[in-house]
């Protein structure tokens, strides 16, 4: 029972910030722009939420000063990019380089130091619940608010304008351009709503997750946010889907490691990313499904009309 409890427990707040960031890595991505900095952004959020914590006790603070740190990188990005029409691909990497080494110089006065985490916000009577109750409903808010968050997303582009128009930019931004819509600041706006989950994401990790700072805290989960869209095939609800279950597998580890099997830590680290390696060759046997949902321009640089 008590493993049961912990799995559901860890899955959740280890879902969390994949969850937070792909969301809004879907909403750049079906503008029609394919960000790469995300592991940048994540890590510069994480430590800039980290300092705010520290500095203030408010962590509410410390996840809305991550997430404007990591759009502040997201706006460069986003002016790379869009105004002066470099490669979305390099730009991105070198962008999320960027974002790795401020993390690393803004908090070496910090390195190795804890916080006490987030408050709990049990869910009255559901988190008394025997075994599930733990597991489910005694998290911090940032928890229940991802799923809300997919829905959230999913009804911004499904059913409103503003995701109408979004979705219009990224499949066909000269027709959007050809009916009024200025398709630069669009997804320039979609970048920085990316920007700012990801820096979330990331303050969540430090304040709320590993509750500590050190230099390479986010471990890659910036490109495990980049696989997930595409795993999800630009489908919010199966995006949240695919978060819960890379969230479950790096659990594995610790659960191996409880059974006294004697396999290298190494290994049982890698997990994550050996899954994701397999669900996204496995993805790419149905290039189809890839056509059908992925967004028509995505990645290609948009030359605007005078």
């Amino acid at each position: 029972m008590d493993t049961l409890t912990f799995l559901l427990s860890g899955t959740l707040l280890a879902a969390t910030p994949l969850l937070i960031a792909a969301l809004g890595e879907l909403v750049t991505e079906k503008s029609g722009v394919l960000n790469l900095s995300i592991e940048g952004m994540m890590a510069l959020g994480a430590v800039t939420g980290f300092i705010v914590a520290t500095a203030s006790g408010s962590y509410w603070l410390a996840l809305l000063a991550g997430g404007v740190a990591a759009a502040a990188l997201a706006a460069v990005f986003g002016f790379v990019v869009l105004v002066t029409l470099g490669n979305q691909v390099a730009s991105g990497i070198a962008v999320g380089i960027l974002g790795i080494g401020l993390s690393g110089l803004i908090g070496r006065p910090y390195e190795s130091s804890t916080i006490a985490p987030m408050h709990e916000l049990p869910i009255p009577f559901l988190s008394n619940v025997p075994v599930i109750g733990p597991g489910l409903f005694d998290h911090v808010a940032l928890v229940y608010c991802a799923p809300l968050l997919a829905v959230a997303t999913w009804w911004l582009l499904r059913s409103t304008k503003v995701g109408l128009v979004i979705r219009a930019v990224g499949e066909a931004p000269e027709a959007a351009h050809a009916i009024g819509y200025n398709v630069v600041l669009v997804r320039f706006c979609a970048v920085l709503y990316g920007g700012f989950c990801a820096g979330i994401a990331g303050a969540f990790i430090s304040i709320a997750s590993a509750t500590l700072w050190s230099d390479g805290i986010i471990a890659g989960r910036g490109w495990i946010v980049v696989a997930l869209v595409v795993f999800g095939t630009w489908r919010s609800g199966r995006v949240a889907i695919g978060a819960y279950l890379f969230g479950m597998t790096t659990l594995a580890g610790l659960l191996v490691q409880s059974t006294g099997i004697a396999i290298p830590s190494q290994v049982l680290t890698s997990v994550p990313y050996i899954v994701t390696i397999i669900a996204i060759a496995m993805l790419s046997m149905d290039p189809q499904r890839i056509r059908l949902n992925a967004p028509v321009s995505l990645g290609q640089i948009y030359h605007e009309a005078k």
